[in-house]
């Protein structure tokens, strides 16, 4: 039995119970549409990601694309949908889940998306490899997240990516602690889940207004928790690992890939929260990379999770503050944006900003250049880091800033 094989085995009642809740309460609990999901997100979009991960835009969209721990199939129908050159196979432990993914991805006719019963420890049962790996809130419900992420990294082709997502402890020690308290009262009834979910919601409702756990439940959960899937998938796993920055960074290290960066970039800038003292913000700066991510972590305890990008090497590389190469570089617009055409704009991010004026007309002369005109046959080309400059009130200093905001992704 190899060293992988052994875990499984040592895990197997772990693993076993996992699958039982979600069979219980199939996760996430988001309703079937006849149609294709609305909105988008950057992180299950191949272009984007391979943008953010190296700088350009990838040279094929036709990649085979694992979405581990897919759950009823959320996450599968917008990586099918919004990738329709790629295929897509999703994977889970619960049946009850994968029946309710599958149904989904057959009512909005994601064709290129199929579905495995298979846990991350069976890896090795897949052929080939992926070029992309979507692994969301999984790591954390595993006995052993290290193997699991090893496991995950075997089926990585070389030049491929892994999105991963754990829960993160400062944020969540009041989950934690209502999570213990649930346990504590169900006593021998701990496993099943209904239960634990009647026992959570009787807890919250008896104790007083002011108390903490009530308070930080009602502020920042009580939405979503309106659903039993949602209250059962906090408050009742029967297996979860909250991470430390230092647990996270051996993780990683553990893993044997190259940490690309965190997917939410903006969350980790020292500037947002110390940017009214210039001097401390310059010392904390200077602080080596990890430190400097812990320090964020433990000055913002409102963040609850970390998300991030693993590369397996080589992982190409652009950086277009360097040099003039963006000036022959093709440009185009991130289609991942809402609200357009307008200076008011939800962005990648989905958060609402105002587009300056040249931006603006950056972006309109990339979508004039990118789609023929109305009624048109012409060949659909992109322009030129050069042609926008000339053709447009933007600097070259603009178009770097349009880059590292994500406002437009270039072709090497």
């Amino acid at each position: 039995m190899d060293d992988l094989q052994s875990v499984a085995a040592a895990g197997e009642p772990v693993t076993r119970a996992v699958a039982r809740l979600y069979d219980t309460y199939p996760f996430p609990p988001e309703p079937l549409l006849d149609e294709p999901p609305p909105g988008y997100n950057w992180r299950w979009y191949w272009p984007t990601v391979h943008s953010f991960c190296t700088g350009a835009k990838p040279a094929d969209n036709q990649v085979r694309v694992l979405d581990a721990g897919c759950g009823t199939g959320v996450s599968t129908e917008y990586l099918a949908h919004l990738n329709p050159a790629a295929t897509v196979l999703g994977i889970d432990l619960s049946g009850q889940a994968l029946a309710r993914a599958t149904e989904r991805c057959r009512r909005s006719q994601a064709t290129n998306a199929s579905f495995r019963h298979l846990s991350l420890y069976d890896l090795d049962q897949l052929p080939g490899q992926f070029h992309w790996i979507n692994c969301v809130g999984v790591l954390h419900h595993l006995p052993d997240p290290l193997a699991g992420l090893r496991a995950l990294a075997s089926k990585l082709a070389p030049g491929g990516f892994i999105h991963l997502f754990v829960y993160a402890a400062i944020g969540r020690w009041e989950i934690s602690l209502m999570q213990q308290a649930i346990a504590l009262v169900q006593g021998d009834h701990r496993g099943d889940y209904r239960d634990g979910v009647a026992v959570g919601r009787q807890l919250f409702a008896s104790l007083p207004p002011e108390n903490r756990l009530k308070q930080r439940e009602q502020q920042r959960w009580s939405l979503e928790n309106q659903r039993d899937e949602c209250f059962a998938d906090m408050y009742v796993h029967p297996q979860e690992v909250d991470y430390t920055m230092d647990m996270l960074f051996d993780l990683i290290q553990g893993s044997g890939l190259e940490f690309v960066g965190f997917s939410n970039p903006g969350v980790w800038r020292l500037e947002r929260l110390l940017g009214d003292d210039p001097a401390l913000l310059q010392r904390a700066q200077a602080l080596p990379e990890w430190d400097r991510y812990r320090l964020v972590s433990l000055l913002d305890p409102e963040i609850t999770h970390f998300e991030w990008f693993l590369a397996k090497p080589p992982r190409p590389r652009w950086n277009w503050s360097q040099g003039d190469q963006l000036l022959t570089a093709r440009v185009e617009r991130n289609p991942c944006m809402e609200g357009w055409p307008s200076q008011r704009i939800f962005n990648h991010n989905y958060e609402m900003v105002t587009l300056s004026a040249v931006e603006f007309e950056v972006l309109q002369a990339c979508d004039r250049a990118n789609f023929p005109p109305e009624g048109g046959t012409g060949e659909i080309s992109s322009m030129t880091g050069a042609e926008l400059l000339a053709t447009t009130q933007a600097s070259l200093a603009d178009l770097t800033r349009m880059q590292e905001n994500q406002l437009i992704l270039v072709y090497a």
